[in-house]
């Protein structure tokens, strides 16, 4: 039998599984990676509409974790939606606790697509704290807008690219769709991106959890970005709907 790795998501339950824990473990198992889920909320949304949630407290948060990692020890897990950065601190202090040399990509989810903001003020300090002990932070245009109000968004990208690697998602871009990696190590990566006729709920989160796959299976992080990318397009033109279809 074929032996995979494991990879650990946690984020928020979406009934409608276009974002979120389903989409992320559909888009783990396509990959041929093994995804497990911890839950941070509960949303009640559609992939059209958002009506509200409820947080799972921090006990029982990392309560799924400890259970989780009785048997299997993660090197490999994403972050999406988060309820403060008190919460997801102490989450990735606790990872980084059970595995020290895990590597964690956080999803920033501020904002649903459907117009739901879940976060109002970030406080800056803290946020450098966090993603200082992180691999990738994989933010678009409106929310590196919210994390760093005071900063154009280039200026923004280059402070957090001072604490960890960055990717900056151009799906919001009334341009084009074009996405840059702004590495630790000063190195910048462009991948071009064309505007595209459909729109996807959840494409984010897909995003962060192909790269997460890709690296899990070797790829250095450019090439892991670069072949996420290319999935996350064959996601947004599987389906003339909102919600969209894995497949490789």
């Amino acid at each position: 039998m074929e032996e995979r790795p494991y990879l650990l998501t946690i984020a928020g339950f979406d009934p409608s599984a276009g974002a979120g824990i389903l989409a992320d473990i559909k888009t783990f198992e396509i990959n041929k990676v093994y995804g497990q889920g911890v839950a941070t909320s509960l949303t009640f949304q559609n992939e059209s509409s958002f009506e509200g949630l409820e947080w799972v407290s921090e006990s029982n948060i990392l309560r799924q974790i400890d259970v989780l990692a009785a048997v299997n020890t993660f090197q490999w897990i994403k972050i999406g939606l988060i309820q403060n950065l008190d919460v997801l601190f102490t989450i990735v202090k606790h990872l980084k606790r059970l595995n020290p040399e895990c590597q964690i990509i956080w999803d920033p989810i501020l904002k649903a697509s459907a117009g739901f903001t879940f976060h109002h003020q970030i406080d800056g300090e803290k946020l450098k704290q966090i993603i200082s002990l992180i691999t990738l932070i994989t933010p678009n245009l409106s929310e590196i807008k919210l994390l760093f109000p005071y900063l154009e968004v280039h200026d923004a990208t280059a402070e957090l690219a001072n604490y960890c690697n960055v990717m900056l998602k151009g799906g919001h871009s009334e341009d084009n769709a074009d996405d840059i990696l702004c590495m630790t190590d000063g190195r910048v990566q462009k991948y071009k991106g064309a505007r595209l006729p459909f729109d996807k709920h959840g494409t984010g989160c897909v995003f962060s959890a192909a790269i997460l796959t890709n690296l899990a299976k070797g790829y250095e992080l450019p090439e892991a970005c670069r072949e996420a990318k290319d999935y996350v397009t064959d996601f947004i033109n599987s389906h003339d709907s909102l919600l969209g279809y894995h497949y490789v």
